[in-house]
């Protein structure tokens, strides 16, 4: 499947990515562990059966034994579905990675058969906040300057709404975070590192930071986002979003005066009047 061609700059360095996810830890990738949870909670609460899933995914030693039957695909800018082949499709822990998240939503809708499920779980824009937070500031007082360092991820309106750009029904969009605690700011940055990831922006800084600006970092991080025993405090946000391929089966909201009950019947009470 070819799609539309876009001028637009690519937000993410995908080759640097890729070698960034190369030398990650399998110990290290319990944020991807915590989104197999959250996939089998949804799915247990699915009146339906799925026979022909796939998942995108970076990472197929996570999911390989999940859905056994399932195709796993690379979550590359063109992804490896068929149209129309399965009935279940899950984007799993890829989609905050995306130069293009509508078009990787649209591909997935596509490879849907007519009231199949789509089943996301990405970062949200929660995610690190605190290490964002304080980079920045410190970088700031030390340089004068503020440079590209956390990718910039969206909020859970936002991914509920791309959903719907992507021409799905009934979505649904809700999240969970998660609270790490870290010895000191190296001991985040190395777990980001052996969990792949770390910054692949394409426009990131090419140059080895100062390391003035990560002592300062380190400060305001321990004044700011610390627990009682000195510990650093980092937050992950986990979105997940459902929708649904389009089919005549499904439920459709009631149009407008379509009722056939008043409300005010149903609960007892008389109509009045707003006042003036």
């Amino acid at each position: 499947m070819k799609l539309p061609e876009s001028n637009a700059p690519s937000l993410f360095d995908r080759p640097a990515l890729t070698r960034h996810r190369a030398r990650v830890r399998d110990d290290a990738l319990f944020l991807h562990h915590a989104a197999v949870d959250e996939v089998q909670d949804r799915l247990s609460m699915v009146n339906k059966s799925f026979t022909a899933p796939a998942i995108v995914t970076p990472f197929r030693q996570i999911w390989q034994d999940v859905l056994p039957e399932a195709r796993l695909v690379a979550d590359d800018e063109v992804l490896d579905l068929s149209p129309g082949a399965h009935d279940l499709v899950i984007h799993a822990m890829a989609l905050h990675w995306a130069n293009d998240p509508v078009g990787q939503l649209i591909q997935c809708h596509r490879a849907l058969r007519p009231d199949g499920l789509l089943l996301v779980v990405c970062l949200g824009g929660e995610t690190l906040h605190e290490l964002r937070a304080a980079l920045g500031q410190a970088e700031i007082e030390v340089t004068g300057g503020l440079s590209p360092r956390i990718a910039p991820m969206a909020e859970l309106r936002d991914l509920g709404g791309l959903l719907q750009r992507a021409g799905l029904a009934l979505p649904v969009a809700d999240t969970a975070r998660l609270p790490a605690e870290y010895r000191d700011l190296t001991h985040l940055m190395h777990d980001l590192r052996a969990m792949g990831e770390t910054n692949s922006l394409s426009n990131r800084m090419k140059r080895p930071t100062r390391r003035q600006v990560f002592a300062r970092a380190q400060q305001i991080y321990a004044d700011h986002f610390s627990t009682p025993q000195e510990r650093l405090v980092a937050t992950y946000e986990l979105i997940c979003l459902t929708g649904w391929s389009p089919d005549e089966s499904q439920q459709k909201p009631l149009r407008p005066g379509s009722a056939q009950t008043r409300l005010a019947d149903a609960l007892g009470t008389k109509e009045g009047k707003l006042p003036d």
